[in-house]
């Protein structure tokens, strides 16, 4: 049987969707290919018990997208449309130096940072992110195929948005898509909790999908230039151009909404807050609760970025004028010092430490104990040093998977087919076969069987998540 294939795309004017669709019947084996035009997209592969079945589940398929606004073209006449890059204009700040201990150039804008026990992550516009320990030296680098969006940690996970439309694990030797968001979607943040995914794009829209990248809901808002999403058991908070929104976890309807006159550029939270940076210069603080607000927080710009000391005792910002500024939780500020490397993207205060990611590709440690930060006031700083990366080669992001003839110590599963979807299941013994599990997407072939390091329940019980370094057995 000769193969049919089918080409689609949808192309709106004012930056919106711009993705194709190509669907291809061979015999029984059914190929569908989507993703932005201009790219090479993502493939999926289906067999069905005979040829009359494919062809229908094909139809169906291209049905579905006609009905969605998808129309026959001809591949390679549109182009490749670029994704948003956030433009940002950064003033040196006049203020005193603050003291940082270290710097590390990435060598691009970056606004992709997490902090934890062990090491810092940052990640940039060149789709580099780099590993460097509390003290400043460089332990790896990685490579993305597109900007970094954002960085962020879902317990043990560690995952990096980017422009590609796709969510990368970084808990192992090489990143691995583990979450492929709609292309139409132009991602401005990310969080994830318990698996579960919220993306913030720059129409102003919020879309929640579950651990196995499967649709859950999705809200337009009444802003634009979404710049917070924050997940938590309860819900996400989604900050835009209106204020912050809270909407319920399951269903996806509005808890609350508050007005924060002002764009929302950035958030954070804490277990009972929520935290929003506008572009008028303030920080809101809003209880999780009602949305009302708790105090807020004078800068002397706009807000990019803000975080908090654990127990919310101190609250840190960034303003577009290469500041950072410390509050007392009452509102009172404590104080403001320059960067010396730009506006910071995003912050992440860890052991008297801030650490921030800046407009210049820095990721710099500032000192911010009292003592130092009193010297610094003073015009007292200590010497930076500044990190190198020298002889750190990316680990390009691969669906490649190492063989290996047996399973070791490690935990087996394998991958079947059900519904036209590849999933995952446990084959070792002591665990729930009727579970799923979080697996790389990327790397997916119906009946293989793979060796995981590790594998955890959820939180919520009702699935498992692999952690670290995968080997698919032969």
């Amino acid at each position: 049987m000769p193969a049919a294939t089918t080409y689609l795309e949808l192309s709106e004017s004012d930056g919106g969707a711009h993705k194709f669709y190509e669907v291809r019947v061979v015999d029984t084996k059914v190929t569908i290919t989507y993703g932005r035009i201009g790219e090479t997209g993502t493939i999926r592969d289906a067999t069905y018990p005979d040829a009359a079945k494919a062809v229908k589940a094909a139809e169906k398929k291209i049905g579905e997208k006609v009905r969605k606004g998808y129309a026959p073209a001809v591949k390679g006449v549109r182009q490749r449309r670029a994704v948003t890059r956030r433009q940002i204009t950064s003033v040196v700040s006049t203020a005193h130096q603050a003291p940082v201990l270290w710097r590390f150039a990435s060598g691009a804008p970056a606004f992709g940072i997490f902090v934890g026990e062990d090491q810092a992550w940052v990640g940039n516009e060149k789709g580099d992110v780099y590993t460097l320990t509390h003290d400043g030296a460089v332990t790896g680098r990685y490579g993305l195929p597109d900007g970094v969006k954002c960085i962020v940690a879902d317990d043990f996970w560690i995952y990096a948005g980017c422009d590609d439309g796709r969510v990368y694990d970084l808990g192992g030797k090489v990143p691995r898509v583990a979450y492929e968001i709609a292309s139409n979607v132009d991602i401005y943040w990310l969080d994830i909790d318990d698996g579960v995914l919220g993306v913030s794009d720059r129409q102003g829209g919020i879309t929640v999908v579950d651990h196995e990248d499967e649709f859950q809901w999705s809200r337009p808002s009444s802003g634009d230039g979404a710049w917070m999403v924050r997940c938590a058991p309860e819900g996400a908070y989604h900050g835009h151009s209106r204020g912050v929104t809270h909407y319920a976890a399951r269903s996806g309807d509005q808890v609350w909404h508050t007005d924060t006159n002002g764009d929302v550029l950035f958030g954070w939270q804490e277990p009972a807050e929520v935290f929003a940076g506008t572009s008028r210069g303030w920080v809101h603080r809003l209880a999780k609760s009602t949305g009302a607000e708790v105090a807020r927080y004078r800068c002397d710009a706009a807000v990019f970025s803000c975080a908090t000391s654990p127990d919310g005792e101190y609250v840190f910002a960034g303003d577009s004028h290469s500041s950072v500024y410390c509050f007392a939780a009452d509102g009172t500020r404590l104080w403001k010092l320059g960067t010396g490397c730009g506006s910071a993207f995003s912050m992440q205060y860890r052991d008297e430490r801030l650490y921030i990611v800046t407009t210049d590709g820095s990721l710099a440690c500032i000192d911010a104990s009292p003592a130092a930060v009193g010297a610094a006031e003073q015009g007292k700083v200590p010497v930076r040093s500044d990190v190198k990366a020298d002889g750190w080669k990316r680990v390009e992001a691969t669906a490649e998977v190492e063989t290996v003839a047996s399973g070791g110590g490690g935990v087996v599963v394998e991958c079947v087919q059900v519904g036209g979807r590849l999933r995952v299941r446990v084959v070792s013994e002591g665990y729930d076969p009727g579970r799923g599990v979080q697996f790389p997407k990327d790397i997916r072939v119906a009946g293989a069987r793979y060796v995981v390091a590790e594998v955890h329940s959820s939180v919520s019980g009702g699935f498992y998540r692999a952690r670290g370094e995968i080997k698919r057995l032969v």
